[in-house]
């Protein structure tokens, strides 16, 4: 993530960020409150996401309508701090700047915290800790070793990502493909365009859900990071939905919602 100024991100946010969904992606749900948590007095915040990350959330195609990890572990968040959530989509291109801005009240999605990256926004609680993988085509054959080898293994990740900085410095011979989106990493992948796709245990699992027999993991690149929300710096919305996740960790939701869309076996 390079560091910005606060205008130059107001101009990146104003030209790179997609903002906002249209009807078939909305998804809204309604806060209550749970005895002794913090009241937002039934606010409504608007919650970032880029509805292409199975399975933190992506939109169902019999629906429309948008679904994963994010939408359930949000939504009970809003259920015992009475909040309501307008989930919005957005283009991960430029969504640090647009939080840093004050564009969203809270960024979901499956982000990796950094020191980096808290230089200019808010981190919760980590919700769950991840790995970086590499998958492939289910027929190759090639180890990550060899492929690391091989001058003509063509790799490919998320643009802006930790998976990013993972496959470069893995991968330290060859010139990362990064696209906008795993979506499309993951289509490249499928039709032979690149080798394989730099990311975490977790989306791996989901695209591999999506595409049952086409794809496999083939190694493992970097351990141990934590993911968690995003919040612009100073939020008074950070404290509340980390006191809900304390809640939702000791009655055992947040397990239990995890175990649902696979972020733990």
């Amino acid at each position: 993530m390079k560091k910005v100024t606060i205008i130059l991100s107001i101009l990146i946010v104003a030209s790179l960020v997609l903002v906002g969904c249209t009807p078939k992606f909305k998804q809204t749900c309604t806060g209550k409150l749970a005895t002794g948590m913090p009241d937002l007095g039934g606010i409504t915040i608007t919650v970032a996401l880029e509805n292409a990350y199975p399975p933190f959330n992506s939109v169902d195609s019999a629906t429309g309508v948008g679904v994963g990890w994010d939408y359930d572990a949000v939504c009970e968040i809003c259920n015992r701090i009475n909040c309501i959530a307008s989930f919005k989509q957005a283009a991960w291109d430029g969504i640090f700047p647009a939080m840093q801005a004050g564009e969203f009240d809270m960024l979901a999605d499956g982000v990796t915290l950094t020191a980096e990256r808290a230089l200019i926004v808010d981190f919760s609680t980590p919700y769950v800790e991840v790995n970086q993988y590499l998958m492939v085509r289910v027929a190759e054959t090639r180890t990550l070793e060899q492929m690391k080898a091989d001058p003509n293994a063509k790799i490919g990740t998320q643009i802006g990502t930790t998976n990013e900085i993972a496959a470069q410095a893995y991968f330290t011979d060859k010139t990362i493909q990064s696209f906008e989106d795993f979506g499309a990493a993951v289509l490249a992948l499928k039709s032979s365009d690149i080798d394989g796709v730099v990311i975490d245990n977790i989306a791996a699992a989901g695209f591999m859900h999506e595409n049952e027999g086409v794809f496999k993991i083939n190694g493992q690149i970097m351990t141990g990071e934590m993911l968690a929300f995003v919040f612009p710096q100073n939020s008074t919305l950070k404290d509340p939905v980390n006191a809900a996740l304390a809640a939702m960790t000791a009655d055992g939701t947040l397990e239990q919602i995890n175990r649902t869309w696979g972020l733990i076996p």
